[in-house]
């Protein structure tokens, strides 16, 4: 192989390294210009470049992205967050141990970065209601969403990718649970280091703050300090909004008032809808309307509206919030709305919800904040149809779903196909334990039943991909296969024999997982996995040590980025809600992947090396 391509790859390899820790270029547009160099400069062939968007592996990681949203959507996850609530208590203990065992379990059948979503919110009403510090909560979170990445085959992207590497050697590949005895060992040893001593290095154990139930709607209200901000208007006969649409009468720029909803009164209760721009005014509407409350005179004056009390029946409240809901979502580090105000953005036009207040730094901003830049770690308090507000999670990249009250939990989209959810997935799993037929083709049919039987929506199941990902795996793919084209993954793996080669295969396991580990404090879980997986396999056939069980330590160390809040997204969503420093992340991160470390090892000797 000319020395020139080697040159030129391993420039490549560290050119993308370097833009991925700099964040200066998106991961997914650095991997299209990684396929693009090897592409131009004749280290691959077109093919061979190409060759990673149609391998399997990006597919069964596409499809499992599907799969995981199947599980929010039919309210499998919010279920399991209920239970953790109920059985929890008060005792910091007890909801730790329940916590971390939920958040473990559920993240084997869906992204680590969903299952941390997911249950911030829950985390955080626990805390709450239990008045403990959610600092003491949060990042044991992250670390048991990273860990659940450990229990199965589909858990993580970086398990398939390493099993394929199996395959394409023609070796016998890991099966679908072989993950889940390294995963339970290591989350069991977590969950006894968060217990014993973790949790202590993170923060006070309470917060001398009063008991408080979990948050609902009208809670937030109270809490944004909106209540005297809210109004309802009824339109009467001698009203100038009869046959008006509401977007003729943009209330917002000319009255300064925000419109919710408008509701029908009858008899049974009445029928409520969202504020749509194309919604026409008719005698006897009642508006629900947000805004100062002199401004709320003046609007309703100069339109002959009837200004009526607040509802207090509790069977009214619940129809409307049946169909009206509420919620906070925080800007993500990498938003690209961060810099942009409301206005410029048009965030009510472009996400059919209405921003009704900023928190920034624990204040408040309730009036005249729709100019106002917006900053990482804001806070918005917004509303909308529920179905809209469920829709945010898929601008993922923007900002994360916060808070959802427990109004929320009567609203699930598709909460009478969770049965169905479970079944089909369990009929997946089946068809790969077994080996009944393909696991690309078993993944493949359960993503296609799930969206025909809408237990995912089928005008949005594409959405729930994250296609960032997709991209990014299928270049490094094509590095990948640059690294062994040119023979750089031979050198380094004779490299590490002539260095490790005499010294037993428990140290040579030890040094893989550690290599792979600082691997994956620069570079994200899949890139780290791709690359490290097919020298790890060669070190092992050369030493006639199980490729299984070096195989098996890549994909457990890739999923062992507790150390730095920026290994992972996981750990990046529950940095800001949590207030964690690099040093929070340090202290438990480096005694948690010794740990794991030595639960690999022992565990690779069990099942492989004796």
């Amino acid at each position: 192989m000319p020395q020139t391509d080697i040159f030129i790859t391993l420039a490549t390899l560290a050119s993308a390294a370097t833009l991925m820790i700099t964040n200066k270029i998106r991961a997914d547009l650095v991997a299209v210009l990684v396929v693009l160099a090897l592409m131009l400069t004749g280290v691959l062939e077109v093919s061979e470049a190409l060759a990673g968007f149609s391998n399997p592996v990006v597919i069964i990681i596409a499809c499992m992205f599907v799969v995981s949203e199947s599980i929010i959507h039919t309210g499998i996850a919010q279920r399991m967050g209920d239970l953790v609530l109920a059985l929890g208590g008060t005792s910091e203990v007890r909801v730790l141990i329940i916590l971390m065992a939920a958040a473990g379990l559920l993240g084997a059948f869906m992204s680590s970065a969903a299952t941390a979503a997911i249950f911030i919110p829950i985390v955080l009403a626990v805390a709450e209601k239990a008045e403990i510090n959610h600092k003491r909560l949060l990042i044991p979170l992250a670390v048991a969403a990273l860990i659940s990445g450990m229990m199965t085959l589909v858990a993580t992207p970086p398990n398939i990718a390493v099993n394929s590497v199996l395959r394409e050697r023609g070796l016998e590949p890991l099966s679908f649970f072989s993950f889940t005895p390294f995963g339970l060992l290591c989350l069991v040893l977590a969950i006894g280091f968060m217990v014993l001593g973790g949790r202590h290095l993170l923060a006070p154990p309470k917060r001398k703050e009063p008991h408080r139930r979990e948050r609902s709607i009208t809670d937030l209200i109270t809490h944004y300090h909106l209540e005297q901000r809210l109004a309802l208007l009824q339109v009467t006969a001698e009203s100038d909004l009869i046959d008006r649409s509401v977007a003729r009468m943009q209330m917002a720029a000319r009255h300064r008032l925000h419109l919710i909803a408008l509701h029908t009164p009858s008899p049974t209760g009445g029928v409520t809808v969202p504020a749509r721009p194309e919604s026409v005014f008719e005698e006897g509407h009642v508006l629900v309307v947000i805004g100062a409350s002199s401004d709320i005179k003046v609007f309703q004056h100069e339109f002959h509206l009837q200004k009526m009390g607040m509802p207090t029946d509790p069977l009214m409240k619940r129809q409307f919030f049946q169909v009206i809901g509420a919620g906070e979502v925080m800007l993500t580090p990498d938003s690209n709305l961060i810099g942009k105000s409301l206005r410029e953005i048009g965030f009510q036009t472009r996400f059919q919800c209405l921003a009704l207040a900023i928190r920034r730094k624990g204040e408040t901003i309730i009036a005249d904040f729709t100019n106002e830049p917006l900053l990482f770690g804001d806070v918005l308090l917004i509303c909308g149809a529920w179905e809209d507000i469920l829709r945010l999670r898929e601008h993922r990249d923007r900002y994360i779903l916060l808070t959802l009250p427990q109004d929320f939990r009567a609203v699930i989209p598709a909460r009478k196909r969770a049965p169905l959810a479970l079944g089909i997935i369990a009929t997946m799993v089946g068809l790969i334990v077994f080996n009944i037929i393909p696991t690309v083709a078993a993944i493949i049919g359960a993503t296609a039943t799930l969206v025909l039987s809408r237990c995912v929506k089928q005008d949005t199941w594409f959405k729930a991909i994250d296609w960032p990902t997709i991209i990014l795996v299928a270049g490094i793919l094509s590095l990948a296969t640059a690294l062994q084209k040119t023979g750089v993954s031979a050198f380094v793996s004779q490299s590490l024999l002539a260095e490790f080669g005499h010294s037993g295969p428990l140290l040579v396991l030890a040094v893989l997982y550690m290599v792979t580990a600082t691997l994956g404090l620069f570079l994200s879980n899949t890139p780290t996995a791709l690359l490290a997986a097919p020298m790890a396999i060669d070190i092992g056939q050369a030493l006639h040590v199980s490729p299984q069980a070096c195989a098996m330590t890549v994909a457990i160390a890739c999923s062992s980025a507790f150390i730095s809040p920026l290994g992972s997204p996981v750990t990046m969503i529950v940095r800001e809600p949590g207030g964690y420093t690099l040093k929070d992340f340090a202290k438990v991160g480096v005694p948690l992947v010794c740990i794991c470390m030595l639960a690999t090892v022992f565990m690779a000797w069990l099942l492989y090396l004796r």
